[in-house]
């Protein structure tokens, strides 16, 4: 039972969908086969979700640290003390401090090596902004608690992975963000992950365009002249199966992503508009290129459906079992690399 992964969950916005997606997809008693999952927030905030979504033969037990986790159920670590006002589908300040506090406990505990993996639940990008958070989102904020140079939101389905040059910036610093080394340090983040998290052994990835048309040679713009087309040369220098430049309209449209591994695309709507159309209740997006593990679903706070009982928590599932599957890969691969068998030359001589 000891080896059993343990999964963080952070709450994200109380006023949010998160405690319900998380309330849901935890009162499947299935789900502790699998995991066992350590749920950053408090009892009595859960309580008011829970009542809310009707789930009343849920129980978290309360624990002061991971090493104390009870198996086959659901945990709960309490990060704050005092009572909370919830004021649900509204956004408020409460809303963004307390999505920090669970955040930042869980974070820790997984920088710590406490927790296996972190799910993240949805935050607001304003309403947690404060000393303490001041990133654009959660991949920017986990980024530098690693203390990683780069990282690539990776959004991931069965059918469907998108990575992106550039994540959380206004559309009017895109074009200068993307360089030749920006796209490559990409290029081989997503490489690496679909070797070792996703066990594909030689990935085929497409790289979209960044003008329409992929600028029809040079006619709508020059960065695939410039930019983009020098990197995909100097990737494939590293061994790295990138095609391109393609079209984002037509490439999506016509289901020519079906013939690729993983996409890049050069900035955040490219890529997340047509994935979010393609596996919407089904995508997960992980954070590639980190030494730990975090996946979220790939939906916001959904203010207006929270406390009514209507949020699907199909991504919220989808994410769990993603985080599970990649920690489970990079263990055995760590395992298959320990002891390699040592290569040993043929002789052709014969006696």
């Amino acid at each position: 039972m000891s080896e059993k992964i343990k999964v963080g969950i952070s709450i994200g916005d109380v006023n949010g969908i998160g405690l319900e997606i998380i309330i849901k997809t935890l009162a499947d008693s299935r789900i502790y086969d699998y995991c066992t999952p350590i749920v950053y927030g408090h009892t009595k905030v859960a309580s008011f979700h829970r009542r809310a979504t009707h789930v009343n033969e849920l129980n978290f037990q309360v624990i002061n640290d991971p090493s104390q986790v009870q198996y086959k159920k659901p945990n709960m670590i309490n990060c704050w003390d005092e009572d909370v006002k919830i004021e649900l589908g509204s956004v408020t300040e409460t809303g963004g401090k307390y999505a920090f506090k669970s955040l930042e406990r869980a974070t820790f505990d997984l920088k710590e090596g406490y927790i296996d993996a972190l799910v993240t639940a949805p935050i607001n990008k304003d309403n947690i902004q404060s000393d303490q958070f001041n990133f654009p989102g959660h991949t920017e904020y986990l980024q530098e608690r690693d203390g990683a140079a780069e990282s690539l939101m990776f959004l991931v389905s069965d059918t469907l992975r998108v990575g992106v040059v550039t994540g959380h910036i206004p559309i009017a610093k895109v074009a200068e963000s993307i360089t030749i080394e920006k796209i490559l340090a990409k290029l081989k983040l997503m490489n690496h992950s679909l070797q070792n998290d996703f066990w594909i052994r030689k990935p085929k990835i497409a790289v979209l365009g960044l003008n329409p048309h992929a600028s029809d040679n040079g006619l709508i713009g020059s960065e695939e002249k410039d930019t983009i087309i020098p990197a995909l040369e100097e990737a494939r220098n590293h061994d790295i199966m990138a095609f391109g430049p393609y079209p984002a309209d037509g490439f999506f449209a016509n289901g020519t992503y079906l013939q690729f591994d993983a996409v890049l695309a050069m900035y955040h709507d490219q890529g997340l508009i047509p994935f979010k159309q393609i596996a919407f209740e089904s995508g997960v997006n992980f954070t590639a290129g980190l030494s730990f593990v975090r996946t979220s679903p790939d939906h916001g706070t959904a203010y207006d459906i929270a406390g009514k009982n209507l949020a699907s928590e199909i991504s919220f599932r989808e994410a769990l079992f993603t985080a599970i599957h990649i920690v489970k890969h990079r263990r055995e691969t760590l395992e298959l690399n320990e002891n390699p068998l040592v290569f040993t030359k043929l002789s052709r001589d014969r006696d």
